[in-house]
């Protein structure tokens, strides 16, 4: 069970009548009344587990280059889903915005992507994809961590690449398959000649 920000600020709402009546039995009552439209909020909301979460990653990536993980969430409950899901991450794949809001009505799916910039090499690890479903209410809901594994290969940086293309173009110029436009030798004005027949 999750209690949410609204369920505190409801309980609040019980200095009202404690202030009005100051009696012990005004604040048994509001809190059995909190604890109860909670309870209620809560067997209202979808259910986690009937929640489906694929993911897919790229395979490798270099260092400081960004890659995308993509979640596709799918509702099998029979009542829509309301609520919160978090895609985590070892903290060196650099993972922000993780935290995606959803409202999926039953049978449906929606994908969700997550930005990652890994700061160190190796394989970066998925941990769990936590869902957090809330009632019609939102003061309180269900939340389930499963574990939805993926690997982000992360390979050492490539810092120069950006001289690739001219290098690659110099070599087929040596090698001779570029045509290439350079002026040749004896254009000069200086060594210029008069025709001659059988040039």
């Amino acid at each position: 069970m999750a209690i949410s920000w609204r369920a505190v600020a409801f309980m609040a709402l019980g200095v009202v009548p404690v202030l009005l009546v100051p009696v012990y039995l005004v604040v048994v009552a509001w809190a059995l009344l909190v604890v109860l439209v909670c309870a209620v909020d809560v067997a209202l909301a979808a259910s986690p587990r009937l929640v489906q979460v694929r993911r897919s990653v790229p395979g490798s990536v270099r260092l400081t280059q960004p890659a995308l993980s993509t979640l596709v969430v799918t509702n099998g409950s029979p009542r829509r889903l309301r609520g919160v899901v978090r895609d985590a991450w070892q903290p060196s794949a650099g993972a922000t915005s993780n935290r995606h809001r959803l409202d999926l009505p039953p049978g449906e799916s929606r994908r969700s992507t997550t930005p990652l910039l890994p700061t160190r090499r190796g394989d970066r690890h998925a941990d769990r994809v936590t869902v957090r479903t809330v009632g019609p209410l939102g003061l309180a809901g269900r939340q389930v961590s499963t574990p939805v594994p993926g690997r982000l290969r992360v390979l050492p940086e490539f810092a120069s690449r950006r001289h690739l293309p001219s290098r690659l173009a110099r070599l087929r110029e040596l090698d001779g398959r570029t045509a290439i436009q350079v002026r040749g030798a004896g254009t000069e004005f200086d060594s210029l000649r008069e025709y001659v027949i059988g040039d």
